[in-house]
């Protein structure tokens, strides 16, 4: 009999052949490398405090939320990392999921669902997309970068319940979306707007509130916000924040919240101290931005041919153009010390891979520097063997 499963050689060696191969490469507990690759923006991941939140958490409740949500996977614990969120994006209320992508599936699906339609923006992240996909209702690409082009779209919708899907700041290049604009579209056309705060929240904002905060969005009854504990908070788990009548809504509706086991205790006690701490430390958010310019200073000097922009973000995008290029260049930053993200299709469009580096609050001066010098021997290097001279 055949294997049913051949075809899966004849891809793994068709990825291989693209530069498109994947492997998991698992980190020690002691790493020799500054780390420029992580989402551990505010560096409170390994922070004692909130280590020593996660820890009186697990042992107070236990190592595992033991049930859904809705039968016995919230704890009092849970209801006060909600209420914190909350008062400190400015929304009504807020619901946590086990993920910043089952935040999102549960989100879209519950407020789209058949006979709606979803504005997509064409960079939104995968779980956006996976979420319009499954909701079952009509789905549109658009530029959300673009407001026009999101208000034709809408105009031209024959759906009376219609929601707009974006991601505030986006997960590679850092780009910053028109919040106040597209807003200003939803509200004329009746629709909602969905907005994915994950690179925002502890990034962007008052205080590090986010993006829609900063757009003055916080609150406003038909703008939901989506995030992560796993970026800014060091932590594990996502989080709905928006009106009371939505957060009852997914409470009833959201099958990713309905039917997933509740986050586990150890991820929500982290979450709620880090978000302690970024309030008390506002001025992790300012560190962050100045490790962000001083990184993206240092690939500019290294290939200027390049056009590293000024950064408005955590993360400095270096396009190399071939996946090939991205790689090596990855690796050979590792070899020097460095640890680089990597981004190669389908994260990014063809064509446009790319080392993604990610600045932190904790990086120090000597961080910086080894930085400097590792960007500024590896990216002459590999632009040179394609040849391109940099300078």
């Amino acid at each position: 009999m055949d294997d049913p499963l051949a075809w899966l050689d004849d891809t793994a060696q068709a990825r291989q052949a693209a530069g498109l191969r994947r492997v998991l490469a698992p980190r020690d507990v002691v790493e020799p490398l500054v780390d420029l690759a992580s989402n551990d923006y505010l560096g409170l991941a390994r922070d004692a405090r909130v280590i020593e939140g996660a820890v009186v958490a697990t042992r107070t409740w236990g190592a595992g939320s033991t049930g859904s949500r809705l039968v016995t996977g919230t704890t009092r614990l849970h209801a006060e990392l909600e209420e914190a969120l909350a008062a400190f994006v400015g929304t009504a209320g807020a619901l946590v999921f086990s993920s910043g992508y089952t935040a999102n599936l549960g989100a879209v699906t519950a407020l789209s669902g058949r006979g709606a339609v979803v504005v997509s923006d064409v960079a939104a992240h995968a779980s956006l997309v996976d979420a319009a996909r499954l909701s079952r209702a009509r789905v549109v690409v658009a530029r959300c970068s673009a407001p026009d082009e999101v208000d034709r779209h809408l105009a031209a919708a024959p759906e009376t319940r219609r929601l707009v899907v974006t991601d505030g700041v986006d997960s590679v290049d850092g780009g910053l979306a028109p919040l106040a604009a597209l807003h200003a579209v939803c509200r004329a056309r009746g629709a909602v707007l969905l907005v994915d705060d994950a690179h925002g929240l502890g990034v962007r904002g008052p205080g590090g509130a986010g993006l829609v905060a900063e757009a003055g969005l916080a609150g406003e009854p038909d703008v939901v916000t989506t995030a992560t504990l796993s970026k800014s908070l060091g932590s594990q788990g996502g989080v709905v924040l928006g009106s009371a009548a939505v957060i009852a809504h997914l409470v009833d509706a959201a099958r990713a919240f309905i039917f997933d086991t509740g986050l586990a205790p150890g991820s929500v006690g982290a979450a709620l101290t880090a978000l302690g701490v970024l309030r008390d430390e506002p001025e992790r958010v300012a560190a962050l931005h100045r490790a962000a310019a001083a990184v993206a200073a240092s690939a500019r000097s290294a290939a200027p041919e390049l056009g590293v922009a000024d950064p408005t973000a955590a993360m400095v995008p270096v396009v190399l153009g071939e996946p090939d290029l991205a790689v090596a260049a990855r690796d050979a930053c590792a070899a020097a010390g460095l640890r680089a993200g990597c981004f190669r299709p389908p994260s990014v469009p063809e064509g446009t891979s790319r080392l993604r580096l990610t600045a932190r609050a904790d990086l120090s001066a000597d961080d910086l520097a080894l930085v400097d010098r590792v960007l500024g021997e590896v990216l002459p290097a590999v632009l040179g063997r394609t040849g391109v001279s940099a300078g």
